[in-house]
């Protein structure tokens, strides 16, 4: 078979590996870890290059998951910031209590638990491993049941797409929203990169990291610009009425680059340069900070029905 799917247990992680055998391409997944996606490799210029800042080891992991910024986690039931670490819902305030940074409760619950597999599978066109982790209520700042399967799905020109699948088993309408934080390397300094993004608007943020309900025309990097000094920590509009790939990391000298082309599902992007600026945190939403709040993008699930969210990275060689 051209792909194929293995099972390998390195530096304490239990991976799986999805496979391209035509061209060495590979994505590792580490279902006991909040998910992340590990590794995302190709064969380029003569050696491996992995496109993704990942952990060191299990134990880093689990001892440094917050304070390394949660990178390749996935983020649910909500992503960024809760303003105070508190929201109302159907009449209820709640208060989450997991992580804070600051007063601020931060990307969501399911960071650091384990998923189990469901399925795998390996055939010519692609490799797949869905992944589920059953949600049962048990923080108080979301005492509601959900479901999240998580797909990945590697195929053909180094193409892997990460589809969400949020299925509501609670009694009641629930809030949700979904994000994922990878954070992306090529090998050097960000500011050595070169960045494009379509975005109409960029959400403007309080003192707090969150929106304060304005937005202004943000245009800087709708073409290929060289990300030099420029700091972000901003949430931005996605425009899907220009050209894709939505947005383009590119190193000019290995002549490679990471797309990404997320679906309608994910209208927002959130990107973050991180102070050692060794990689960039490029990050779907579905909605802004602090959306059980301010609303902006929220999704609210009726009892028994499901919300799919779909995102798609690539990595293109050049030359």
């Amino acid at each position: 078979m051209s792909f194929t799917v293995e099972s390998k247990t390195e530096n304490g992680f239990d991976k799986i590996i999805l496979k391209d055998n035509s061209s060495n391409t590979s994505a590792e997944i580490i279902p006991r870890c909040g998910a992340i996606l590990h590794a995302f490799s190709i064969w380029h210029n003569h050696h491996f290059i992995n496109v993704i800042d990942q952990y060191d080891s299990a134990e880093d992991f689990a001892a440094n998951v917050e304070s390394k910024g949660m990178k390749s986690c996935k983020l649910s039931p909500f992503a960024c910031r809760i303003k105070n670490a508190k929201y109302s819902f159907g009449g209820h305030q709640y208060t989450f209590n997991k992580y804070m940074l600051g007063d601020n409760a931060i990307h969501g619950l399911l960071y650091d638990v384990a998923f189990e597999i469901i399925d795998q599978e390996g055939n010519d066109e692609r490799a797949q491993v869905v992944l589920q982790y059953d949600y049962k209520g048990e923080n108080a700042g979301f005492p509601f049941s959900y479901v999240c399967n998580i797909t990945y799905t590697l195929s053909k020109e180094n193409t892997l797409e990460i589809a969400t699948k949020i299925t509501n088993t609670d009694k009641g309408i629930i809030p949700m929203q979904d994000g994922w934080h990878p954070y992306f390397k090529l090998g050097k300094k960000v500011d050595e990169l070169q960045l494009e993004f379509q975005s109409k608007e960029k959400i403007i943020f309080d003192d707090t990291l969150v929106p304060n309900g304005e937005t202004e025309p943000y245009q800087e990097f709708g073409s290929l610009k060289q990300i030099g000094d420029t700091f972000f920590d901003n949430c931005f509009t996605s425009n899907f009425a220009e050209c894709q790939p939505l947005c383009v990391l590119r190193d000019p000298v290995q002549k490679l680059q990471v797309e990404i082309h997320p679906d309608k599902s994910y209208p927002y992007l959130q990107i973050y340069t991180p102070p050692h600026r060794n990689s960039i945190a490029i990050e779907n939403l579905s909605a802004v900070p602090d959306a059980f709040n301010n609303g902006i993008g929220l999704i609210t699930l009726a009892p028994q029905t499901s919300q799919v969210f779909a995102t798609t990275f690539k990595i293109t060689p050049l030359n």
